[in-house]
């Protein structure tokens, strides 16, 4: 079963490479599982510069983060969003070089950033967002970067599918790639990588699929992987002020570790729908979001408070935003925008 789905996300891969390319030839090699034309196409699409979209607040977004004062959201074809004035107007940044989906976004300060995405793109900006510059990329493989954080502006990390963990310790100048703990010996390829997020201490952690958990104790150089009993997979996670744990996903679960990962309590969420995304609010309250129009809420990330949205907006990412309600983001783009 876990091949087929990883043909199944191959071929998915191949057929967004020839929508996007726009050519007939493309999708006539796609049907007919030619990898080397799809190759080529990414290529291409990699050295073509982001569209300038008529309505690019309604492009698919998938990330957001704080750059200073400034809010930065990536997504789909390359597109990187601006706000300077908490997300009441946007613009998109004037050079991003790559149009692949962008899935990922990272600052360290008001200007230093960075991005990843599909097909293992890692871009870098030293302006706040404005402008960015092709730090790696691998079109031998479909193997797309699902989360990239950096601690300071040397130390960075980025994770994707089938157990892909690239660090840097030069601010992106190189990356090396890490090898993660496998399931079994036979392990060709691992649990994909959904979501890296930092602790205390330089601890970071990485929430996985199958209900799985990594963990690192210095930085990213060396990892453990932790099964909390869970089946399902987790797409995100959040380290709490007391440095309590929380893990969430598939069907709307929220897993919960007091001890590093040691053991683990389900939490009742009161939601179906998978959460995408947790976010920690500035008085310590957690607000997560998801499929469905999921979101929840809780004051002490213990009692979590259901109130989906009624238009059940496939919601991708959130951004707390003080007293007032945080600004959330979904497959159709800035929600809320006109």
């Amino acid at each position: 079963m876990k091949s087929t789905l990883r043909r199944s996300m191959k071929v998915l891969a191949m057929l967004w490479i020839a929508a996007l390319a726009g050519s007939s030839t493309a999708q006539e090699n796609v049907a007919g599982g030619v990898a080397g034309d799809a190759t080529k196409l990414m290529k291409e699409l990699q050295q073509l510069p982001a569209l300038h979209l008529a309505h690019p607040t309604h492009a698919e977004m998938l990330a957001v983060a704080r750059a200073g004062s400034r809010v930065v959201v990536v997504g789909d074809h390359g597109t990187v969003l601006l706000s300077d004035d908490d997300g009441k107007a946007w613009r998109q940044a004037r050079e991003v070089p790559t149009r692949v989906m962008l899935t990922s976004v990272s600052f360290v300060g008001a200007k230093m950033g960075w991005a990843a995405g599909h097909w293992g793109v890692i871009l870098h900006t030293e302006d706040g967002g404005e402008t960015w510059k092709l730090q790696r990329s691998d079109t031998t493989v479909d193997q797309p970067l699902f989360s990239v954080y950096f601690s300071d502006a040397s130390n960075g990390i980025a994770v994707g599918l089938w157990s892909l963990a690239v660090r840097t310790t030069d601010g992106g100048a190189s990356w090396t790639q890490v090898k993660m703990p496998a399931l079994t010996a036979k392990e060709t390829a691992g649990p994909n990588l959904y979501q890296v997020f930092p602790a205390k201490g330089g601890v970071l952690y990485v929430a996985a699929e199958q209900g799985l958990v990594y963990r690192s104790p210095d930085g990213g150089a060396t990892w453990t992987l932790i099964k909390t009993g869970n089946r399902g997979s987790f797409w995100t996670g959040l380290a709490l002020p007391d440095d309590s744990i929380l893990v969430a996903g598939l069907n709307g679960k929220i897993w919960r570790s007091d001890n590093e990962g040691k053991t683990w309590t389900e939490l009742e969420s009161g939601l179906t729908g998978s959460l995408t995304a947790l976010a920690l609010g500035s008085d310590g309250s957690v607000t997560g979001v998801g499929l469905e129009g999921a979101v929840v809420t809780s004051k002490d990330g213990k009692a979590f408070t259901a109130s989906p949205r009624p238009d059940r907006a496939a919601l991708t990412a959130l951004l707390p935003d003080g007293q007032r309600e945080p600004l959330l983001f979904s497959k159709d783009g800035v929600v809320g925008a006109n």
